[in-house]
Order: C-alpha cells, then sequence, then structure tokens
C-alpha cells in the first residue's frame, strides 16, 4: 500500500477499489466455512488461522474434572514456509477429589502440521519441571532438553529421527487436517523424550453429534484411533474422535482412555472468526 503525498492516481483508484468491494459484497469475506461432504476426496483444509480459541471440558462420567484450552496464533515466515504457535493450558478443576493435574504445552508448527519447536511444563505435586525440543531436520534429530521451572537444565541430549515428527499437541491439528483423507497414517510422534507412533484411520464417517454447549446436532466426521504410547494422565490405547464437518474441522467432541477409566471431552467455549458449528440432522 502506498502512503503520502506522493501516492499514484492508480494506487489510489486501487485502495478504492477495494474499499467499494468491502462493502458492496461484505458475505464474501465473513459468513462461515462451507461445510464439506465426507466422501468426496479431501478438500482443503484450513485449520490454521491466527486467533483460534478452543475450551474443552473434560468429564468422567457425570463428573467434570477439568478444562484444555487451545488457542493458536501466527507464527514466523521464512522464505515459503510459515509457521504457527499453537498453546494448550490443561487444569484440573479445584474441586475435584484425587486429581491435580496443571499442565502448558506450546509448539511451532507448519502447514504441513509437523513440529518444529515443542515445549511442555508439568506441575507435579507442588513443582514444575519443563521438556524443550528443538527439531533439526536438515540434520535428522531433535535436541532435547529436561529440566526444572527456573530454567535449570538437568538432562540434555540428541535424538536421531528419520522423518517429521509430531508433538502431542501438533497431533492434535495433524488429525484436523487428514480428517476427510479417508486414508490411514501411522504417524511419527515424540512423547515423553521417546520416539513412539500415532495410529489414525480417518474413514469418512458422516454423523451428527450433541454437546451441552450447543442447542443443535453438530455435523461431524468421525475417526478413531491408537496411541502406542502413555502421555499426560495415563492417555493411551484407543480413542475417538468428532470433529466438524466444515474447512475449520474442530474438535467437537472426543473420548479417551487416561488412568481413571475412559473420558469425555467436549467443546464448550469457541472463538474462531467466521466460524459457526455447521446444523446436523437430528
Amino acid at each position: 500500500m502506498t502512503n503520502g503525498p506522493a501516492a499514484s492516481a492508480s494506487g489510489r483508484s486501487r485502495t478504492l477499489a477495494r474499499a467499494l468491494v468491502l462493502l458492496a459484497f461484505p458475505a464474501l469475506f465473513f459468513t462461515s466455512p462451507p461445510v464439506l461432504r465426507a466422501g468426496d476426496g479431501d478438500p482443503s483444509s484450513r485449520v490454521l488461522v491466527d486467533g483460534e480459541d478452543l475450551i474443552y471440558n473434560v468429564r468422567y462420567g457425570f463428573i467434570d474434572l477439568g478444562q484444555i484450552r487451545i488457542t493458536t496464533s501466527n507464527g514466523e515466515v521464512t522464505g515459503a514456509t510459515r509457521t504457527y504457535r499453537g498453546k494448550a493450558l490443561i487444569n484440573s478443576y479445584s474441586k475435584v477429589p484425587f486429581v491435580d493435574l496443571h499442565a502448558v504445552f506450546e509448539n511451532v508448527i507448519d502447514a504441513g502440521m509437523y513440529s518444529h519447536h515443542f515445549e511442555a511444563r508439568m506441575k507435579e505435586k507442588e513443582a514444575w519441571g519443563f521438556a524443550r525440543y528443538e527439531f533439526d531436520y536438515q540434520r535428522h534429530r531433535v535436541i532435547i532438553d529436561v529440566g526444572s521451572a527456573d530454567s535449570i537444565i538437568a538432562k540434555s541430549e540428541t535424538l536421531q529421527v528419520d522423518a517429521k515428527e509430531n508433538d502431542g499437541l501438533s497431533l492434535f491439528f495433524f488429525a484436523r487436517d487428514k480428517l476427510l483423507s479417508g486414508q490411514q497414517f501411522n504417524v511419527p510422534t515424540l512423547i515423553k523424550e521417546q520416539k513412539a507412533n500415532s495410529f489414525l484411520d480417518f474413514r469418512n464417517e458422516r454423523t451428527s453429534v450433541e454437546v451441552d454447549a450447543i442447542d443443535y446436532p453438530v455435523d461431524v466426521v468421525h475417526f478413531d484411533g491408537h496411541l502406542d504410547f502413555v502421555g499426560i494422565f495415563g492417555l493411551t490405547g484407543g480413542f475417538e474422535g468428532w470433529f466438524s464437518n466444515d474447512e475449520a474441522r474442530v474438535p467437537i467432541m472426543a473420548k479417551m482412555k487416561v488412568l481413571i477409566g475412559s473420558v469425555t471431552v467436549e467443546l464448550m467455549k469457541w472463538n474462531r472468526q467466521g466460524w459457526t458449528p455447521p446444523r446436523g440432522q437430528g
């Protein structure tokens, strides 16, 4: 955009034309993402956007255990590569007996949904610790630092990798991106400083689900998978997900196995520009 009194007449004309288009056709810029049809191949997704804020309630039976809040913001642009920053805040509710879980996950991912940087901070009893991964794909390695919250490194090591890796948070975005692929994936995943695998099976099963925060059935696509590692709070084994049937592919509900049994994770609040949960049948 040209500024100041030296701006050319043609530049001013282009600016005016853009303004007129925005005024005349606002619906082109502020409508919800189009609904997708499971079985139509793998339409392009629009998972990574600046300013997305999703909050989930975690429930065990009829008992609410805690919340998961996941946010996304713009990262850096290096050449043709754009990265985004993801952040997950995991906290148990203060009044839940025998459950005291607090963790912060942060990462940097690219449009391919692979991790470039990951840092986890977790509270165990009264102490906070951290693990930090720096992915150096050109040298086929990951530099891992583990220590305490005051940045004192207790252990540092280098792990060789043969392919691009996911961390626990980037796997969340990877699954969203591949929702309508109709494929199976064995995703290399780095968890607790060890290489593991996440198996995801996308079969384009379109259905509807109901959650407390939305007063109508939501149009979703169902998939399932299996984790061959033990993650936070004993997360492991089989799981299921129901993600919105649109280009945003927002997770609406999931069922996972943890230490105490199977828990349900439901979307309870959201902030994503232009997005409304797509209405399903029922």
